[in-house]
């Protein structure tokens, strides 16, 4: 049995140049929890997500991942990165690989998985997101909805512990975005621990066991959906789901 936090965030700090885009992010995501991090663009919840992931190296704090430190200097961070999973809004597939290409590269690659077991798994893993007909099909020939249904099940190939989903339906249009949600509905329903960065309130309000409101780079305040979304004690929060209720997005 793991005791540890699933993910621990502790005083993290990022800065780009003079931009300090995090200050001070503490954060603890334990397993099988869904937080949603909501608030307006660039409040810093795309750079938490890669700061998570290391993709973004931070300047100071900590990120521990299952009890493990993975900003610890002398730790391998590709091992540990095999444990988190991330989907991006512009589904960054590889555009001269198949779909079956896509979703076995890095289990064959980073876990050293052989092929037949590798496209068995990919296999199973199109079929159950309706994906299957579409496994020797390029990217360029698929919908932006089915685009990135790929990139979901590429991050799953992996048997992550983890997902981090960074506004994944932003790039789609309206009528796509509900089969991303359906996806993700269903992860969590699976006990599947994600921390979603998202601008589709109705979603996160429906989804998440938390929601973490961001503005300028820090969380001003988290809890449950209903109490966020129904009475938020912070006025920035209020004045941002004000603006949200008033353009009908909620």
């Amino acid at each position: 049995m793991n005791e540890h936090p699933a993910l621990l965030l502790e005083g993290v700090y990022k800065s780009f140049g003079e931009n300090e885009v995090l200050k001070g992010i503490d954060l603890m995501v334990e397993p099988h929890e869904v937080v949603c991090l909501i608030g307006a663009s660039g409040s810093g919840k795309s750079t938490l997500l890669k700061c998570v992931n290391l993709v973004e190296p931070i300047d100071s704090g900590r990120v521990v991942v299952e009890g493990e430190e993975i900003t610890a200097q002398s730790v391998d961070a590709n091992r540990i990165r095999r444990r988190i999973g991330i989907v991006y809004q512009s589904f960054n597939l590889f555009p001269h690989m198949t779909v079956l290409r896509n979703v076995t590269l890095a289990p064959r690659e980073a876990l050293g998985t052989n092929r037949a077991e590798a496209e068995k798994n990919a296999g199973d893993l199109l079929e159950r997101f309706g994906l299957l007909d579409k496994r020797d099909e390029y990217p360029d020939r698929l919908s932006g909805g089915q685009q990135q249904r790929v990139a979901i099940v590429r991050a799953l190939a992996m048997r992550p512990h983890l997902m981090l989903l960074d506004e994944v339906t932003s790039a789609l249009d309206p009528e796509l975005v509900a089969e991303i949600l359906a996806v993700i509905r269903e992860l969590a329903r699976e006990g599947m621990t994600m921390l979603i960065a998202t601008h589709e309130m109705g979603f996160a309000r429906d989804i998440a066991d938390r929601i973490c409101f961001l503005e300028a780079g820090r969380i001003l305040e988290q809890g449950p959906p209903e109490s966020i979304f129904t009475a938020p004690e912070h006025p920035r929060t209020r004045q941002f789901l004000g603006r949200i209720i008033e353009a009908g997005r909620l």
